[in-house]
Parts: structure tokens; C-alpha cells; sequence
């Protein structure tokens, strides 16, 4: 789960211009993707909130971990403050 704060759009778009097509290849799948989530408690200081599934942790390290994405996830870092977690099912 990513809870994400924009502070430039356009480097920004340079990520999610790749992201969905290097998600996809590592069977990733997106649970939501919100804007404006309900707070109901706490304060939110984000600008979106992102959930993704993988069917195990080692499709996510896949993923994650994987050349491709690491190219990519430079433009999110530079261009958003980013609270990332991982979330294990049990």
C-alpha cells in the first residue's frame, strides 16, 4: 500500500507512463487507486492512495526488486513523497 504526495506532476508522469505495463508483466493487480479516500481517523496529507495484490511475496519481490521497475521508480521518488508498506495476508 502506497499512500502517495505529489509534488511534480509532469516527473511523475514519467513513472505511470511505464508502471502499469512493468505491473502487469509481473502478474500485479491493482485493488484500488483513490484520490480522495474517506478519512476516518488521523489527518491525510497525501494526494492518492494506491493498493496493489500479488499473489505471493515472491511475485512481489519479482517485481519490485526487478531491473525494470527500479529504472522506473526513480521518477516516483523524485517527484512524491511516498509512504509505502507491505501488507502480508494471513
Amino acid at each position: 500500500m502506497a499512500s502517495i504526495r505529489i509534488k511534480d506532476p509532469v516527473e511523475y508522469q514519467k513513472y505511470l507512463d511505464h508502471a502499469d505495463k512493468v505491473f502487469a508483466r509481473h502478474q500485479g493487480r491493482y485493488l484500488a487507486v483513490d484520490r480522495q479516500p474517506e478519512v476516518l481517523e488521523g489527518e491525510w496529507t497525501y494526494s492518492r492512495a494506491v493498493l496493489i495484490y500479488f499473489e505471493s511475496k515472491k511475485e512481489f519481490d519479482a517485481w519490485y526488486h526487478s531491473e525494470e521497475y527500479q529504472e522506473i521508480l526513480q521518477y516516483r521518488c523524485s517527484a512524491a513523497d511516498c509512504d509505502t508498506i507491505l501488507i502480508h495476508s494471513t
